[in-house]
């Protein structure tokens, strides 16, 4: 059994235009971050729930998605000041992001190891410094995950 959200989205059939919009959108979350796509799915429908009043209310779909801009504008403004930047030449501070990461998942239960690893193997494939500010990390290039 799986939790995956693409993996489960992977099988399913749909003709409805938002039902493949709705999966399409976790196909692309998955290939762009290759996690969270139950996450996208859930934040989507939320959106499209919020919407439908303003639908149904026959309100021109521009004027909403120019409300969802403006909505995203704001966010990025509050992202912006919330964010904390983390120097990737301090594992610490990598481990705390990673940590984070990893807690929603499976492994979280061997705790540190899998962190550990993790970092380890990013280091391994990665390409350039951080000092020139030109990093290269293709994990699809130099790694290959096994499930045995």
């Amino acid at each position: 059994m799986t939790n995956d959200g693409n993996a489960i989205l992977r099988e399913i059939d749909v003709s409805h235009p938002a039902a493949k919009s709705m999966i399409e959108l976790a196909r692309a979350q998955d290939e762009e971050v290759g996690d969270g796509t139950t996450s996208v799915i859930v934040l989507a429908g939320e959106m499209m729930t919020a919407a439908r009043p303003f639908f149904e209310r026959e309100m021109h779909p521009t004027v909403v998605v120019g409300a969802y801009y403006k909505a995203l504008e704001e966010s990025l403004k509050i992202i912006d000041n919330i964010a904390v930047p983390v120097d990737i030449n301090k594992d610490e501070e990598i481990m705390k992001a990673l940590k984070s990461c990893i807690g929603t998942k499976f492994s979280a239960r061997w705790g540190d190891l899998v962190t550990n690893l993790a970092l380890k193997a990013v280091k391994t494939v990665m390409i350039g410094s951080a000092e020139d500010g030109k990093i290269s990390i293709d994990t699809k290039r130099y790694a290959k995950v096994e499930k045995v």
